[in-house]
Parts: structure tokens; C-alpha cells; sequence
């Protein structure tokens, strides 16, 4: 039995009974931009924001008639089929796999950074390694290198060409301790298992292929022969993007700002809250518009949390255990060395966890690190610090590469990760309680790399509630609610 609730902009969520109708109202001056990096909520016009349903609604017959002749944005529909919350690569590869399996769908995306200027996706560093410990990050790295060797076939709009995406082959090369030899060499058995192509080296066998590199401290080092790289983030979302445009996704500039639910009652009494409804606020006309929708798809990156939290997920009376994901900052610093091991060197990993690769055919470099858990909190500005080059990097690096001691640092940007701080990992599939509300959330980092995995796992599950190619099974939400972690770690 579904009571449908209906909805107007009186007051703070609150819930009254009327016969069989459940009304629920709510008021636009909750809105709030707390915790974002972009939004397209501005404080001084928010008591402007209304509903365009915040009209008296007396019975059923009311509620039909004003969805029937509500004044609505030329593109924004009554109604989708599947809502996907966020538009950049995670969000556009879900909608460009729906649309791949089930052409009748109607799949809509939300974006409120139009321009992707605070995008983790276009911010990242565009890397795709198979150097991981868990078999699933690597069926996904491995799958997610195939799909960019075949990227004509799956993302060209008839006889064009897609968007050239640029991927270097260079290979990721990552360096061990003696204490990491075990890990290195396990790690590699389950790699090749599953179709990695890496090489397993040791310090001479580092030092005659690689001879700008200083091997002390190293006792073992993979490196990816084929599969791994870099590209062109920017590249590959647009060619993303416009092959699910063509296939006839609805990308809508809004922003979400809640969500309407219905009330489910099963036949032994349970009751539940199910999301029956997105409040989203256009870009356009910054009115907020309700979208019905049989399934919500959390893509939001670093903001997942946010929009798990409008959905009730963290929320004491109604499901207690949060999503635990949240912005955290990487730096990328650019740098021009004239002597450096030249645009052919890998994208190396030391044992400290800073990293470096070419970029360009010149003498430009990148690089990073991760910062220590003292200093990993969440923000959610994109300013730089560059004391993290000058006291944690460029030192690493001038030591491990002598020709880095004599560096120029040109520019730098700061991107978010959506961090998932529970363990790292991908968090996939249907809130066990809420279960037309879908996570695709907390990559930490590799979201880029497995977007193409996690876009087909997401289409198969809302098509058969089951992974058909990979079994991601155990990223579900049911281990945070268990309180059992899965941890990888090959983190970067």
C-alpha cells in the first residue's frame, strides 16, 4: 500500500495524518550551504526560494490538477526513471551503462558545478594503475583499461571519433621496504591471477632499468608494463557525457536540496519511508521543483555524504548509520626539471607515498602526496598549501631523484577526494533499509580509474538487484552498518 505525501512550504519537516493521506510540509529556508565548494544557493536571495508546488492541496484531485499545470522550466520533467545525483564521471559512466541496457529508460542527472570548475573528476590526476591487493579494485582497474582500449566502440556518436582521451602508457612504478616484500609479492599472485600485466623487480633490477632512481631503502619495486598510466580527465567525462546525451540522458544544471518520501506499509505492518521525490533548485530560474523517481543514484563525490544525509542516512530517528564519506584535499604541484628522468618515466610511487610523473613531452612534472592522518581533515576550500612541497615532497624527491634537487615549481591545484573514511573503499548498491536510494560512493581517489567498472555494475544492479561481471557485493552499505571494514592496502 503506498500513501503518497504532498507537499507545500510551511514549516520544518513536519508530518500530519489525514485519512489515508500523509501530508508533509516543508520550508525553503532549511536550505543550507554548509560543507560545499560550490552551490548554487546564495544566501542573500535564499528567503526568495520557494516550491512551485506551494499551492493548498486538499484532497487528490488538487494535487493532480496543479502536477498537470504547474509552470515548470522548459527541460525539467515531472518525472524520471532513475535520478542520478552528481554529473561528473561516475555519474555520466551510470547513466551512459543505463541507457546501454535499457534504451526506453529515462535516466536524468543533476550537476549544479555546470562548468565542473570544483569537479573531483577534471581535478584529479587521471592516473589507472592494477596495482591494488583487493580483487576487486583490480577486476575494475583491469576491466577499466580494456573499456579505454575499445573507447571508439563504446563511446563514439555515430562515425566520429570520441573525445581524444590521451593515455599515456607509461606504467605506475611502486616501491617497497623490506617489510613490504611479503605484501609486494602477494599482491603480485592475485594481480597477474586476474590479467595485470606487471613485472616484480628487485633494487638492481630498478637500478639498471630506472638510473635516475636512488634504490637505498628499496628492496622491491611492480611495475606496470601494459594497463597503466595516465589520461586526460577532462577528456574522458566529456566523451562520457556526450555519448549519454546522444543516448538521450536529461543533464539538468540544479541542485538537490532534499527529497519528498512516500509511506510504504507492507502487508505483516512494517512500515517504511521510502524517497519518493527529488527537491531540486534550477539553475535557471532558482525555484525548487520536485522530480518523481523510482531510483535516486548517490554520484555526489566528495559531497555523498551531504545528499546521503537529505535522504535520511545519518539521521538519529530515521537511519542512524551515516555514509562516511567527506571532502578531503590533495595538492598537485607542477614542476619543470631540465635534467629529470624525461617524458618517458613512469608515474613513480615512493616508499613515503609521494609521487611524481612526466607531463607533457617537455621537461614538466607532477607530483603529490598523501597527507599523514594529523593532517587529513576534511575542508571544503581548494586553496593550496605550499608548505606540504617545500617540507614533505620536494625533499623525498631530491633525495630518491638527485637530478630533482635543482627544480623549478611553476603552478599547483587543489582537488577534493570523496574519502571514505570507514576503509577506503567503494561503498555500491542499495541502502539495506532505504532501497531505491543508491550509493556509488567513497572510490578515495580511484573513481576515475574504475568509473567504467562501477557505471556497468551500477546498471546491472538496478536491472537484476545482482552484479553480473564483477561481484561487488562486499562493498555494500551492510559493512558500515556492521562495523566490518575492508581494507586495501595498496592506497595511494
Amino acid at each position: 500500500m503506498f500513501i503518497r505525501r504532498y507537499a507545500s512550504n510551511d514549516s520544518s519537516i513536519t508530518t500530519t495524518s489525514n485519512g489515508e493521506k500523509e501530508v508533509t510540509t516543508k520550508k525553503s529556508s532549511e536550505l543550507s550551504t554548509s560543507k560545499r565548494a560550490f552551490t548554487l544557493i546564495d544566501p542573500k536571495t535564499v528567503h526568495q526560494i520557494k516550491r512551485i508546488d506551494d499551492v493548498p492541496i486538499k484532497n487528490e484531485m488538487d494535487y493532480v490538477r496543479h502536477r498537470l499545470t504547474e509552470n515548470r522550466v522548459k527541460n525539467i520533467p515531472i518525472e524520471t526513471d532513475v535520478m542520478i545525483i552528481g554529473g561528473a564521471i561516475m555519474g555520466s559512466a551510470i547513466a551512459y551503462f543505463l541507457k546501454q541496457r535499457s534504451p526506453d529508460l529515462k535516466v536524468t542527472v543533476l550537476e549544479r558545478d555546470w562548468n565542473y570548475t570544483t569537479s573531483s573528476t577534471v581535478l584529479s590526476a587521471g592516473g589507472l594503475r592494477q596495482q591494488f591487493a583487493l580483487e576487486e579494485n583490480i577486476q575494475m582497474s583491469v576491466y577499466g583499461a580494456e573499456f579505454l582500449k575499445h573507447i571508439r566502440e563504446h563511446l563514439s556518436i555515430l562515425d566520429q571519433e570520441p573525445v581524444p582521451v590521451a593515455f599515456h602508457h607509461n606504467g605506475y612504478l611502486l616501491c617497497g621496504s623490506e617489510k613490504s616484500v611479503k605484501l609486494f609479492e602477494e599482491n603480485y599472485k592475485t594481480q597477474t591471477s586476474l590479467g595485470a600485466k606487471l613485472r616484480l623487480m628487485s633494487a638492481s633490477m630498478l637500478k639498471e632499468q630506472f638510473p635516475w632512481l636512488n634504490t637505498d631503502g628499496i628492496a622491491i619495486g611492480c611495475f606496470g608494463i601494459q594497463n597503466e598510466g595516465w589520461l586526460d580527465p577532462w577528456a574522458l567525462l566529456t566523451a562520457f557525457r556526450q555519448k549519454a546525451l546522444s543516448l538521450g540522458v536529461l543533464y539538468l544544471n540544479a541542485e538537490l536540496v532534499g527529497f519528498d518520501k512516500v509511506k510504504r506499509i507492507w502487508a505483516d505492518g512494517t512500515v517504511e519511508r521510502q524517497l519518493d521525490k527529488a527537491l531540486i533548485l534550477s539553475a535557471e530560474d532558482n525555484q525548487i521543483y520536485p522530480i518523481d523517481s523510482t531510483f535516486f543514484v548517490n554520484t555526489a563525490g566528495p559531497w555523498a555524504g551531504e545528499v546521503a544525509k537529505m535522504a535520511g542516512i545519518g539521521v538519529a530517528d530515521e537511519y542512524p548509520v551515516a555514509l562516511p564519506v567527506e571532502p578531503r584535499k590533495r595538492y598537485v604541484f607542477v614542476f619543470e626539471s631540465m635534467n629529470g628522468p624525461g617524458p618517458l618515466a613512469p608515474l613513480f610511487v615512493d616508499i613515503s607515498g609521494v609521487y611524481f610523473r612526466p607531463e607533457g613531452l617537455g621537461n614538466t612534472y607532477i607530483c603529490g602526496c598523501s597527507p599523514n592522518e594529523d593532517n587529513d581533515i576534511s575542508e571544503n576550500n581548494l586553496e593550496v598549501d605550499y608548505s606540504v612541497f617545500e617540507e614533505q615532497i620536494w625533499p623525498t624527491l631530491a633525495k630518491r631523484i638527485p637530478s630533482f634537487e635543482t627544480l623549478k615549481l611553476k603552478n599547483a591545484w587543489c582537488g577534493f577526494y570523496d574519502y571514505n573514511y570507514f576503509d577506503q573503499n567503494l561503498i555500491i548498491g542499495a541502502h539495506p533499509q532505504q532501497q531505491n536510494f543508491i550509493f556509488a560512493n567513497g572510490s578515495s581517489g580511484h573513481g576515475l580509474q574504475h568509473a567504467p567498472a562501477i557505471g556497468r555494475a551500477v546498471s546491472e544492479y538496478l536491472s537484476s538487484l545482482k552484479y553480473d561481471s564483477i561481484d561487488l557485493t562486499r562493498f555494500g552499505f551492510q559493512r558500515i552498518i556492521n562495523n566490518t571494514p575492508i581494507y586495501e592496502p595498496m592506497i595511494v
